[in-house]
């Protein structure tokens, strides 16, 4: 799996998922037609400039060289201090495999490299799947927004990260990696050559620290050399050493 920012050759395919998403999540309050103007209105000819634009950012997720799902966001305010999740949405038939929490995972990375020094994700109230993926990931409603939808006005709610204090920030996901159940820690999270390596724990409780899990390729099979240095076997992924290695490895 591989998550990058999208090119113009994304662009049908980011329409269709939009719409197939929408279509599937949204039926009990948006009728197709409805749902065809949101898609001319969002993902028209014009959204091409979205991904030149140095405010937005929209992230991909390629799975054996097909585009699964994507992330539609943008920076707001004073030297970009605002990022904004604006649409997450994964394409139905691959839903329930993780794919959404590590594009939110990824977005939030991104928006923070660009200078971003708050993340804000946005959801129609109607949408129940979509409000508790936000809570059950950190992130607590703060406000209502209005958002129009066609000739409709819907409300949609404004999430925040919650303030979690020393505990970090509340992105745990199940895996079964190898055959193991691991519980993945998204805010305890190393930079590496390729992409972050995140702690992985033996239960969701966070209780005992379990491996690194490379960002780049969802493997455990790394190693660690006598300077604390990480590298992935299965893709060359590297991490850097810390001083805090020999706590847990």
């Amino acid at each position: 799996m591989d998550i990058r920012e999208a090119t113009d050759s994304d662009v049908d395919a980011i329409r269709s998922i939009a719409q197939r998403s929408l279509r599937s999540t949204y039926t009990d309050f948006l009728d197709a037609d409805t749902v065809d103007d949101a898609i001319a209105q969002w993902y028209g000819e014009s959204f091409g400039d979205e991904l030149t634009d140095e405010r937005s950012l929209v992230l991909v997720v390629e799975r054996d060289g097909e585009v699964v799902g994507f992330s539609q966001n943008d920076l707001i305010g004073s030297q970009h201090r605002s990022g904004r999740v604006l649409w997450l949405h994964i394409g139905p038939d691959h839903r329930g495999s993780g794919i959404g929490v590590r594009l939110l995972v990824r977005t939030r990375e991104k928006l923070l490299e660009k200078g971003a020094e708050r993340i804000q994700c946005f959801v129609l109230e109607d949408n129940e799947g979509g409000n508790e993926f936000y809570r059950n990931h950190g992130f607590e409603r703060a406000g209502k927004n209005e958002v129009d939808i066609g000739d409709e006005t819907f409300t949609e709610n404004v999430y925040v990260e919650a303030d979690l204090e020393d505990e970090g920030w509340g992105a745990v996901d199940e895996l079964e990696i190898d055959g193991e159940t691991v519980y993945v820690s998204y805010g305890e999270a190393a930079r590496g050559s390729k992409a972050p390596f995140y702690t992985a724990y033996e239960s969701d409780d966070r209780a005992k620290r379990y491996a690194l899990l490379c960002g780049n390729c969802n493997s455990i099979d790394n190693a660690m050399d006598s300077m604390g240095r990480v590298e992935c076997n299965e893709c060359g992924n590297r991490r850097k050493a810390t001083r805090w290695d020999s706590s847990y490895l």
